[in-house]
């Protein structure tokens, strides 16, 4: 009855901030042209599935290029057999906001929603604050890029498909002593962020070097007195594993100053935002990151031609048809959903929940499958770097841990 009871308080939270337009996580829709595809027929069978993504905030870029690979993989394969039977998958879509105090409100609101299961989110920290309200309703959710191991620690409701930071922390880490030879390094995030301030974490535990930590306030905007303070404490490279929009300035800053010394960035910076700061100058900027372009021709191929064709999904890839690796992930994601569903034979969440951990499947991002703490066994990263003068990513090695 407890359970019940707070699902039902956070419901009618949802209800009452639509009804007085609070936006963000309260409104339950999709960046606009999110649904790919027209609604089921009358009498179809549907099987819904849950996107619990940011559309708003800090967060919001990323949130919607990691939906655009969903919403692709939907218009690709828009049904799914389950038990013998044709059902039109629905993209659900709840947008938290970028906000772990909102994040609960949009998990409620896809438990009322009669969603199988849940995609997402991009972003750590709102999918740590949204994990115990799919756990109370018995609902799965599959994280796409939330890469904090606390996503997963100590519960059985939230699996997910990337690498988790300690690995991408270490990779990173040992990446600044191969390239550079650095001994000396500087960490930059956000105060109170799950994500940064993990990952700065376990950069410093593997780096073995020295190390100057900062980290800034949110809503900060001038970041002049952190670079200037790595160029002073002489520091070898940047380590600044933050938010879209944070990057985008901090890089834009190291452009406009002409900073040379190696900015390091984690999966967030591998966006088309933070390639335009950098374009045409001499920033040098390495992201670790999930997916490369070149990885899967047809898959490249498909989803170029599917945003040329469509000038808001273009709009959500930031004005162009780069491939943001979370993209890719999420098109892997929406499979992985799909072959769930198929191994329960049924759109019963529980019966989907009880059938995740056995899944496998080969997506364009490589093998997915789950170890016992629902985790993905990954053991690869992508290091690229960022040409400024053709504003393209470019490989510069696979790196292993």
């Amino acid at each position: 009855m407890k359970k019940v009871m707070s699902l039902l308080l956070a419901g009618t939270m949802a209800l009452s901030l639509c009804a007085c337009g609070g936006g963000g996580a309260a409104e339950s829709k999709a960046p606009e042209g999110a649904q790919s595809a027209a609604p089921a027929a009358s009498g179809d069978k549907v099987v819904r599935i849950g996107v619990f993504e940011p559309s708003t905030g800090d967060s919001g870029p990323g949130g919607k290029q990691e939906m655009l690979g969903m919403q692709y993989a939907k218009e690709e394969t828009p049904t799914v057999e389950i038990g013998g039977e044709t059902y039109t998958v629905e993209l659900v879509p709840a947008d938290n906001g970028s906000d772990s105090a909102k994040a609960p409100t949009a998990a409620a609101e896809l438990v009322s929603q009669d969603v199988s299961l849940v995609l997402g989110s991009y972003g750590s920290g709102v999918s740590i604050a949204g994990g115990p309200v799919f756990d109370e309703a018995g609902l799965a959710a599959i994280g796409v890029t939330c890469t904090n191991p606390g996503v997963t620690a100590g519960n059985d409701y939230y699996f997910r498909i990337c690498f988790l930071d300690p690995f991408q922390g270490t990779v990173l880490a040992n990446f600044a002593k191969d390239k550079f030879s650095a001994q000396k390094a500087y960490l930059l995030g956000e105060v109170g962020n799950d994500y940064d301030q993990g990952l700065l974490t376990y950069f410093e535990q593997a780096f073995g070097g020295e190390v100057v930590k900062d980290s800034f306030p949110t809503n900060t905007a001038d970041f002049s007195t952190y670079l200037n303070k790595a160029v002073a404490e002489g520091c070898d490279v940047i380590f600044c594993p933050v938010s879209i929009a944070y990057s985008t300035q901090i890089v834009k800053l190291a452009a406009d100053m002409g900073l040379e010394i190696p900015i390091l960035g984690s999966d967030t910076l591998d966006s088309n935002k933070v390639l335009e700061a950098a374009a045409g100058s001499g920033v040098q900027l390495y992201v670790s990151t999930f997916y490369q372009e070149g990885g899967s021709p047809k898959f490249d191929d498909g989803i170029k031609a599917w945003l040329a064709s469509d000038s808001t999904a273009m709009t959500n890839n930031g004005g162009n048809d780069t491939i943001a690796a979370v993209t890719a992930m999420g098109y892997d994601a929406y499979y992985v959903a799909l072959e769930a569903l198929k191994a329960a034979g049924s759109t019963d969440p529980a019966a989907v929940k009880a059938a995740l951990p056995g899944v496998t499947y080969t997506g364009v991002s490589g093998a997915i499958a789950f170890d016992e703490q629902g985790d993905a066994v990954r053991d690869t990263a992508y290091i690229k770097t960022a040409d400024t003068a053709n504003n393209t990513w470019v490989l510069e090695t696979t790196q292993k841990v």
